[in-house]
């Protein structure tokens, strides 16, 4: 199992619906092994996580892309968890923004 920290998101959608996120998380896993990469997820109107499994049904290529580009308008759409090894990142910890 891996308990995942969200260090940044885009999300698309407004507060009190269903909205698409894209994260950059931090995996921390039982073995005390650490990963980082990217995800998308589905948060209900009540602001949880909807859990799929490891799956978020993506609508559409063009709705992926839109958050995409808003995560490199950020300054963080380009991070790569594997360049340091599977998983490692040389980006510094931060907080997710709201």
């Amino acid at each position: 199992m891996a308990r995942v920290q969200v260090l940044r998101q885009a999300i698309e959608g407004s507060s009190g619906d269903w909205q698409l996120a894209f994260q950059w998380c931090r995996y921390l896993y039982d073995d005390n092994e650490i990963q980082e990469g990217y995800r998308f997820v589905w948060r209900r109107p009540d602001g949880t996580i909807q859990a799929a499994r490891g799956q978020a049904r993506i609508p559409s290529i063009e709705r992926a892309q839109a958050l995409m580009s808003q995560a490199r308008q950020e300054g963080w759409g380009d991070y790569d968890g594997d360049d340091e090894g599977h998983g490692r990142s040389s980006h510094p910890p931060t907080t997710a923004a709201a």
